[in-house]
């Protein structure tokens, strides 16, 4: 995912690991993949990575954004389980599954 942005602004909650995965897991069988692990840990100059292997690490200031921009970061990483790059397929697919979600 992009490098973060110093202008986040945290959530004064925080979002559960449990429910924070759970996300990740509903996107992942929406998407149709299968991460082979999914870490939460402090990263500081992205939100989140894909490794080739499959694991997928989110920053774990992501618990603390809002909903919207949690959903991006998740499907972004999701989708490099089909697409490692950034080009045109990877970008089409993170517009539609973006703007086919109804949670807003």
């Amino acid at each position: 995912m992009k490098a973060r942005e110093s202008n986040w602004v945290p959530l004064e909650e925080t979002v559960p690991a449990e429910i924070f995965k759970a996300e990740v897991g509903a996107w992942a069988r929406q998407i149709g993949v299968e991460p082979t692990a999914i870490h939460i840990r402090h990263m500081t100059r992205k939100w989140a990575s894909c490794s080739s292997k499959g694991r997928i690490t989110f920053d774990q200031d992501l618990l603390r954004q809002p909903a919207g921009f949690r959903r991006e970061v998740i499907v972004h990483e999701l989708l490099h389980l089909k697409v490692p790059n950034h080009g045109p397929v990877f970008r089409s697919l993170l517009r539609a599954y973006l703007a086919g979600d109804k949670r807003g």
